[in-house]
């Protein structure tokens, strides 16, 4: 069990809440420091769990990271989170265990994509199941699974968005986006927000605004980007702006119903318009809540303007839900919903398999038929073993009551956070809806300025010791990202607030 006076290595431990307080170091002496005003009460044990993992038996950690180092590609080593990486061995449902045995709660869920649990005992049974009765073939012949899944997955989408194409990934489903919209409409350039993540691949770098997802070659011909309406860190934004429990802190003199940053960052937009693009465009892409980006939250009405400029432009409007679909914002199922918007094409990936490798493009008949025209195949898309998992997914979403889940604790997380923020100058802005949550980390709330790298790195680092795993993002890495499995609990979350809380004090208290 985890308790606030466990000895961390290296460093001081809090045994006491008293005005002067004493400190166990590594070699057993005593050290005494003043306390920081108002410390975090004593963190409560990590939530039990009646799970028992299997023993790790494999090869040591040390084999592990010199393979790692040797023969995985260089890239995995760029994205290792942590100076002492964590092995993972096993999952069940929100828990990971390391090879050591370590249990993690884990609220960041591989990347927003284990929407149900870890090893969800109905989403394993249905892959067992179908792996023993037809592992793979090709959508040339008819098979159940896949005809049972599209007709499922198309009903949770509001008419017209009723054809579906399987894929493998979220960069390949928006890959596929792109090419549907420029050959619907006839025209070339697409749109995205500054700050975005839309993939990887040669054409979807060209949607994702962040430099360090960037290479110094051709990508992505036709795209550009806009100003991304932030209302906390963007030149405009007030205290009503976002759809979200949890408000920025700054001013706002708006009347009611209006906005003056949402007119502003629309008006930004039409200037994207008058000096950027041709006059008629092929698509805008828009995630309802930005993921990589920190859980970026635009003003209520933006979405709804933005999508009737651009449709008066001759474009098609593009949602990538690929990390808000599938319940995760709580009041919805889908993100696009919040906005009050209805979308010509719906991507999505992550969550829709718990963790299976799938994605997906859900559209309308009419874009479905100039696509037609010509010959798109794709030999894993619709994997009966893919279909099968999507589909119990969606029932476990259901039975489980995830997306009320999603609904209850990531709210009562908010508003716990936006105390936190109230109590630390670094913790600038708490935003989100569901469980897709950001915690902006600054200098100090007057300035706004980013949080260096390292102090995130450190607090990052505590709070993995203490038993979390979240995760980061932001254009400047200066945003913790809470995104779980949509199966956690109130304790859990408690939890999670004393642990940040604690590790946030520990910070202000080296600095």
């Amino acid at each position: 069990m985890l308790k606030a006076a466990s000895s961390l290595s290296g460093r001081c431990a809090l045994l006491t809440g008293q005005a002067s307080v004493k400190f166990h170091l590594a070699s057993g002496a005593l050290c005494q420091k003043s306390a920081f005003k108002h410390p975090p009460t004593d963190i409560p044990d990590m939530p039990s769990c009646n799970f028992k993992p299997e023993e790790y038996t494999g090869m040591s950690k040390e084999r592990i990271m010199e393979i790692r180092r040797q023969n995985c590609n260089p890239m995995i080593m760029k994205v290792t989170y942590y100076k002492k990486p964590v092995l993972i061995h096993q999952g069940y449902m929100q828990w990971l265990w390391d090879v050591d045995g370590r249990r993690y709660l884990d609220l960041f869920a591989g990347v927003a994509t284990v929407s149900v649990g870890h090893c969800h005992p109905k989403v394993t049974a249905a892959a067992e199941q179908q792996l023993k009765r037809l592992c793979h073939t090709t959508n040339i012949y008819a098979y159940p699974t896949l005809h049972e899944y599209s007709e499922k997955l198309a009903s949770y989408l509001p008419d017209p968005l009723k054809v579906v194409y399987l894929t493998n990934s979220g960069s390949e489903a928006n890959d596929l986006a792109m090419l549907m919209a420029r050959l619907h409409t006839g025209n070339f350039d697409i749109i995205t927000l500054r700050g975005s993540y839309h993939g990887g691949s040669p054409q979807t770098m060209g949607l994702t605004s962040n430099a360090a997802y960037k290479y110094p070659i051709a990508n992505g011909l036709g795209c550009t980007t806009t100003m991304c309406p932030d209302v906390f860190r963007g030149p405009w934004g007030g205290s009503h702006c976002r759809d979200s429990p949890v408000q920025t802190t700054r001013q706002c003199g708006c009347a009611q119903g209006h906005c003056m940053a949402n007119d502003q960052y629309i008006g930004q937009l039409k200037e994207t318009f008058a000096t950027s693009v041709p006059s008629r465009i092929a698509a805008f892409f828009g995630e309802p809540i930005q993921g990589v980006g920190g859980a970026v939250q635009y003003p209520k009405n933006y979405l709804k303007d933005a999508y009737k400029l651009f449709r008066e432009k001759g474009g098609v409007c593009i949602a990538d839900e690929v990390q808000t679909g599938f319940g995760r914002t709580g009041s919805h199922f889908w993100g696009f919903q919040g906005h009050d918007v209805i979308p010509d094409m719906v991507t999505m990936a992550k969550g829709i398999g718990n963790g299976f490798p799938m994605g997906a493009v859900v559209t309308t008949p009419e874009i479905a038929a100039t696509f037609a025209k010509g010959v798109h195949f794709n030999t894993f898309g619709g994997n009966p073993v893919a279909c099968a998992v999507g589909s119990s997914v969606l029932d476990v979403i259901k039975e489980d009551g995830t997306q009320q889940i999603s609904l209850d604790v990531g709210t009562y997380l908010m508003t716990e956070l936006a105390k936190l923020r109230d109590k630390y100058e670094i913790i600038g802005d708490v935003r989100g809806k569901g469980l897709q949550i950001g915690v902006e980390m600054v200098k100090d709330k007057a300035s706004r300025d980013t949080l260096p790298p390292e102090a995130m790195s450190e607090i990052f680092e505590d709070i993995k010791d203490m038993g979390i795993l979240i995760g980061k993002g932001g254009v400047y890495g200066q945003i913790f990202r809470i995104q779980p499995p949509m199966c956690i609990t109130m304790e859990d979350a408690d939890f999670f607030l004393a642990i940040f809380d604690k590790a946030i004090h520990n910070y202000m208290e080296r600095r």
